[in-house]
């Protein structure tokens, strides 16, 4: 069955409250005291002051009741009997109606690093992967109002976002065609926090910034994962070293031949590419061998 309340079904919305400045009130407390002075001394010998002095103190303790206090970046959510009213966000002594109620809220810029979650790449491995978070209430009645507790809404947020960007993309590719999570730290984290404000609009939270604070594999895999790396980067290293071994042979060889030092046929061209090659390539250092002889003897 629907609700039959259109508008239990919409999000509350921020809104000015009607409160007044404090220290006008505080000019009404004094004139009460003036009053209740005056009357004082003459309560025995005139009507008049015999009333004023009950209903100089009925208003001081009305005007009393109706003080709140309100930092820098502090704001108060007024309510009468349940019902929203408004919020005030002017710093400084405020004063409302001593029946309506005060909720206060903090404005100010938080900061958040979550836990170390474990979670599967793109791949599948298994990772560790953590965030911090900066973000600020930025509609106080959607804070109260909409979620039941806006700072643990936004935590439980934070570990779904993490948990969701962190299986998005790989851990590394080292073939350099994909986006992962080390190689493109800002544009996953800048991805990040678009998930996560979306996942906390409802609440009235605005997400500042996100960054990743630690990224790793998971411990049981790590040393393989560690060890795969060097392969790769050992691989990479001699392939880097054979082509540039290949184009100073052709180098040689050409100039060899340009100059007419001297002449060789395929069979001494392939022994001098062999010997050149092993010496550019050999990861010691290479003996010079004198052959008195001929190549063939």
């Amino acid at each position: 069955m629907s609700d039959s309340n259109p508008r239990a079904l919409r999000s509350s919305a921020e809104r000015p409250a009607s409160t007044a400045s404090g220290y006008a009130m505080l000019l009404v407390i004094l004139i009460a005291l003036v009053a209740i002075g005056f009357s004082v001394p003459q309560v025995k010998d005139a009507l008049w002051a015999q009333l004023t002095l009950p209903v100089g103190l009925l208003i001081l303790s009305f005007v009393a009741c109706g003080f709140y206090l309100l930092q820098p970046n502090q704001a108060a959510a007024i309510l009468l009997f349940g019902e929203y009213q408004g919020t005030d966000r002017t710093n400084g002594l405020r004063w409302a109606w001593p029946w309506l109620i005060k909720k206060k809220v903090s404005v100010r810029i938080h900061n958040i690093t979550s836990e170390r979650l474990k979670v599967n790449d793109l791949r599948g491995n298994p990772i560790e992967i953590a965030s911090n978070v900066v973000w600020r209430v930025a509609d106080t009645a959607q804070a109260l109002f909409d979620v039941d507790d806006y700072r643990e809404f936004v935590h439980i947020q934070i570990e779904s976002a993490v948990r969701a960007i962190g299986s998005r993309y790989p851990y590394d590719d080292f073939t350099h065609e994909e986006i992962t999570l080390r190689g493109n730290a800002d544009h996953v984290s800048e991805e990040l926090r678009v998930e996560l404000q979306e996942r906390v609009e409802m609440a009235g939270v605005h997400i500042d910034e996100c960054r990743l604070t630690h990224l790793a594999y998971a411990q049981e895999i790590a040393q393989a994962m560690l060890r795969r790396q060097q392969a790769e980067a050992v691989v990479a290293a001699r392939k880097t070293l054979v082509e540039g071994a290949v184009g100073m042979v052709e180098m040689a060889l050409e100039q060899l031949s340009e100059k007419n030092v001297v002449e060789l046929d395929d069979e001494r061209r392939a022994a001098m590419v062999s010997n050149l090659m092993v010496v550019l390539c050999s990861e010691r250092d290479t003996q010079p061998v004198v052959n008195a002889g001929s190549l063939y003897q």
